[in-house]
Order: structure tokens, then sequence, then C-alpha cells
């Protein structure tokens, strides 16, 4: 009995190690972009090793760890035991940089490819008979119409115009589902009103306000939010075909608590154009600024963006601006920090500390996300999230992965 039971033990034991190192290599990505001298952040186990043509890893005497001093393209192999090749990752390095954090408030427009696909429902005939035109077409929510006929959609009058040209003849769908381009029929209803409909609901665009994070002088790029936008009704990431950053006017502020989270109530009806945004990605927003002088930019606040090993727990500020002009600089604590995540924008938690910005906002509001993080001279990050039941704690995403974003704006 006590060799089988021992037997199922070992046998426990060595599942749960592999599982471990399946869990590790999963999280590996096949790219990371760092800064010169920077550590590679990339969260390994035992017997698993990173590995590149000679003289061009460095490997730290105090630490271990290893960085890619020149600027450009390298490819590191990872292997298990120096035996087993795993993968291969691309590593881009890019050149130190300096930025100038922001914390203005401002507004987002967002035109999507195509049409999005916001919901379904049954369409009423001319005959009073209720119909679903889409049923078993494979069209789902969050799916994105492009083409009908082989003609481009732009927008959600383009998709009716055609739709009604069809005078009830089946029309032909190109959508995109889940980044894959496919094709359906679908016969239109004609209603009482003498129009020809789908029963699809769509949504061609977005609006809202958030922060900027920073502008940097050398590229004249910005990023903001340090998340994505996502649509409203499916919770996905709008696929944008471009957007329009533009000046922001705030309403109100609505004081947020434990679970229920507060918000900057804002418009950008009648607001100046700032510039033009290129990419809407889960580490924010981000384009090219065009007319400076709406954001009032302070260049005296350029800094360099700090490495991940410069951060540290403890006192830090936070920019943002809860009126029309000024941008203010509150104080919060960071509380932990998870140096080798690059795969959501969840890097630290942070802490509301500053009596002044609780009193305000009653801590992290929605609005708020994409306030610049400076600690010891340095930017460090953005505000991303609040917790539901805590209004003071939250999120934040490291500068450097919104940096490395930006760089990528083409």
């Amino acid at each position: 009995m006590y060799r089988k039971n021992l037997g199922k033990i070992i046998l426990l034991v060595f599942l749960f190690v592999i599982y471990i190192y399946i869990l590790v290599i999963y999280h590996i990505p096949d790219e990371i972009t760092i800064f010169e001298g920077e550590d590679i952040a990339l969260k390994t186990f035992f017997g698993i090793t990173l590995d590149a043509k000679e003289d061009v890893l460095t490997v730290s005497a105090n630490t271990g760890q290893k960085t890619i001093d020149a600027v450009g393209n390298e490819k590191i192999s990872v292997s298990l035991f120096d035996k087993l090749f795993i993968k291969n990752v691309d590593v881009s390095v890019l050149p130190r940089t300096t930025v100038i954090p922001m914390g203005n408030i401002a507004g987002v427009k967002l035109y999507t490819n195509g049409v999005l696909v916001v919901g379904m429902s049954e369409i009423e005939g001319e005959d009073s008979k209720l119909y679903k035109p889409y049923e078993n077409c494979g069209i789902e929510e969050g799916d994105t119409i492009v083409k009908v006929n082989d003609d481009i959609i732009y927008s959600t009058d383009d998709l009716i115009e055609h739709v009604n040209l069809s005078k009830g003849k089946n029309v032909k769908i190109q959508y995109i589902h889940e980044e894959k381009t496919k094709e359906c029929s679908i016969t239109p209803v004609k209603t009482n009103g003498k129009e020809y409909k789908l029963g699809l609901w769509v949504r061609d665009s977005a609006a809202g306000v958030g922060t900027v994070t920073f502008y940097e002088p050398s590229s004249k790029q910005f990023g903001a939010l340090g998340h994505g936008i996502t649509d409203i009704d499916t919770g996905e990431l709008l696929n944008i075909a471009s957007g329009e950053f533009v000046t922001a006017k705030v309403l109100n502020i609505k004081k947020g608590e434990d679970g229920n989270p507060g918000k900057i109530q804002g418009t950008v009806e009648e607001q100046e154009t700032i510039g033009e945004i290129t990419k809407n990605t889960e580490f924010g927003i981000y384009g090219k600024i065009q007319d400076l002088s709406s954001l009032n930019i302070d260049t005296s606040r350029e800094m360099e963006v700090a490495t991940r090993d410069e951060i540290k727990t403890g006192k830090a500020t936070i920019l943002c601006s809860l009126d029309n002009q000024t941008v203010k600089e509150y104080e919060i604590e960071i509380t932990k920090i998870y140096k080798e995540n690059n795969y959501n924008n969840k890097s630290m938690e942070i802490k509301v500390t500053d009596e002044e910005l609780i009193e305000k906002t009653g801590g992290i509001i929605q609005g708020m996300s994409g306030s610049p993080i400076i600690q010891n001279g340095k930017f460090i990050g953005a505000v991303t999230h609040v917790l539901v039941n805590s209004s003071t704690e939250g999120y934040a995403i490291f500068g450097d992965l919104m940096l490395k974003q930006s760089k990528e704006v083409d």
C-alpha cells in the first residue's frame, strides 16, 4: 500500500512539474522589444535557457540577468537544458529616449474598418411576420462587415444603401471573424416601411474621453490611455481604420467609491483636432500630434523612460487634469511590480495616497486611464484600471511597454 501511494505521489509531482514547464513556455512571447541596456524580462524556469550568437548577450555578474547592448534586431533561442530547442524569440532593441509626461484630458474618436456587428434582432416583414434573415449565415456579434457584393463598406450608411439597392435579392457579404476573412449570403427582408433589412445592428465609430500619457518630441508621437478601446456591446477591441484625437471639455466629476467606480464626464463636441490616431492596442492608443498648442505642453518636464530595474515599490506621483486647464501632480504608492509581464497592461499595482485627489475623485476613476506615473525623475508608466472593490487601488502599465507600442506606429 505504501509503495502504491508513493508511486501516485511521485506521478502527481511529475505531472505538476510538467504543467509548470508548459505554463512558463506558453508565456514566453515570440517577440519582445527592449531598450538598449535593459534586461531581457523573460520568465524562465530551471533548465530553460536563453542563447544567442556570440557577443550579443551580456550577463550581469550581480543579478545574472541578460541584456543586449546593440540597437537593432536579434534572435534569441530558448532551449531546455541546452539540448531540446523550444522556440526563437525575436528581440528588437531600441535606443534610450526621452518623453514629456502629459496628464491632459482629451477626446477620442475612432472609426472602424467596415462596420462592427453589435447585435441581432428579428425583422417584421411587410406581411407582418417575423423573420431572421441573418440566421445560419455565420456572422456573430463582434464580427466586422467589410464588403457587400464586392463593394467596400465604409460606414453604416454604406451598408444601408447597399442592402436597399438589393431589392430583396441575395447579397454577398464579406466579413472578418476572429481575424479571418469569411463570406456568406443573406436575403434582406422588406419591411412595412419599404426598406430592406438584414436584422443586424451595426456601428462604425466610437467616442470618449481619456488621458494623454506622453508626447515624444523626436517623433511627434503620443501614447494615451494605457489600454485599448473596446466596443461597449461586444467587449472586443475595436479594429480601427482611422481616428481623431481632439480637445475635450470636462463637464463633471463623478466621485468613485468602493464597489461603484466614478468617472470623468466630458464632451468632444465642437472641439479642436489635436492629431490622428493610427493604432488601437491592448496597451493604449497611439498616433501623431499635429497641433501642439492645444495641449499646452510643458517642455521642461522632458525626462527619460525608466527601465523596469529602475522602478521600485514605494512613493511615486501621477499627473492628471480634473478641470479644463491645469495638470496637477498627486502622490501614489506602488505596492507590487510584475517585472516580467509583457502580455497585458497590469504591470504594477498602485494605491492613491494623496488626500486632495481622494477628496476630488475618491481615488482612481474612469477617464484617468493614461495618467502618467513619475518616480525619481523618470517616466515609469500609466494608470490603467481601478479595483472595483477599492476605489483608491488599481493597476498601471509599464512605460516601456507603451513607448515600444508607439515605436511600431507608422
